[in-house]
């Protein structure tokens, strides 16, 4: 879907105004502001409920704006802007003077990427500026990947709300630590690992913590309503049902290796065996879970693959400190 001229007008206005615009991206609707208005970014930490020491991503028109925003750009860093601008990764870099403190956390880094979708392209051309945009809906909570995902959730306290269709992609961005020369990802998302490497022809670590904050890095994150609990593949169809027979109202993720098994379970989705298929629709899974009425998710962890990685690190969020049943 492309907006209409009208749309993309309105919400620059917003944007220059110091509202808020809910944006589409390739991989979730952001909740954008203007990226050099502190009080405008002070009202996304507001409206999301967001610890202000949480950093925020600042989504630029290109990768030739890169240095408007940061103060060095590392050859390694140059590369990857170069083959994977626009789409889902986010550099990690050092703050440059456009970008305000509120923005980054305090960190004197900050997050940049150039998303993949042609309205928020055109929303950040015709504004001419960086726009500050984490995922669309409460702290904590399911990211969004639908414009009605968002009113569902923030409601007005979104000043305008840009629809560009459902998002291809549905998982956040990767983000790399490109500060020095030896890149480390921060956290799993829409570009692979196996890609990154591909390029920068070297392997690539996957900490589990680091030094630099950075968004997704909450113990509990990308959570539905209901607990979800993780088992191993071969145990999701007993688990599932023995909760059920205890009086829980168990929804199931159910791996397609296991499509023909007949669950004895209060609602059942059906997991896609494409990776890509499963990333797209995993937040929309657990909300239609959570829509059903179910208080348990049973669900367990791809091969950490390709962009089975992204799902699982999601899947280990929304499970939080407790990940086993």
């Amino acid at each position: 879907m492309t907006a209409r001229a009208s749309d993309i007008e309105k919400a620059v206005g917003v944007l220059r105004a110091g509202g808020l615009v809910a944006l589409p991206t390739e991989t979730v609707y952001g909740l954008g502001a203007n990226a050099e208005d502190p009080a405008a970014i002070s009202r996304i930490f507001q409206v999301k409920g967001r610890p202000p020491s949480h950093p925020l991503i600042v989504h630029i028109g290109g990768a030739e704006h890169l240095d408007d925003w940061v103060q060095k750009v590392p050859a390694t860093a140059r590369l990857l802007a170069e083959r994977f601008w626009p789409g889902p990764l986010t550099l990690v870099l050092r703050r440059g003077r456009r970008v305000p403190p509120e923005a980054t956390g305090g960190l004197e880094t900050v997050a940049v990427r150039v998303p993949d979708h042609p309205v928020a392209l055109a929303l950040l051309s015709a504004f001419g500026g960086g726009v500050t945009a984490p995922s669309a809906n409460r702290f904590g909570s399911v990211s969004p990947t639908t414009a009605d995902d968002v009113r569902a959730e923030l409601g007005d306290a979104v000043d305008f709300v840009l629809d560009g269709g459902p998002c291809e992609v549905g998982v956040e961005s990767t983000i790399v630590d490109a500060t020095g020369e030896i890149p480390t990802i921060l956290r799993p998302g829409g570009v692979t690992r196996e890609d990154l490497e591909a390029v920068l022809g070297s392997p690539l670590a996957v900490p589990a913590s680091s030094r630099i904050r950075v968004p997704g890095q909450h113990p509990s994150h990308y959570a539905p309503r209901a607990r979800v609990v993780l088992v191993e593949p071969a145990k999701i169809v007993g688990e599932a049902e023995l909760a059920q027979e205890l009086g829980r109202r168990v929804g199931v993720l159910l791996p397609a290796a296991f499509a023909d098994a007949a669950v004895k379970a209060h609602a059942v989705v059906a997991v896609p065996d494409s990776m890509a298929a499963y990333a797209r629709g995993l937040y929309g899974f657990l909300r239609e879970l959570d829509q059903q009425g179910c208080d348990l998710i049973v669900a367990s962890l791809p091969p950490e693959e390709g962009l089975g990685l992204a799902i699982a690190n999601r899947l280990r969020r929304a499970a939080g400190p407790r990940t086993t049943v």
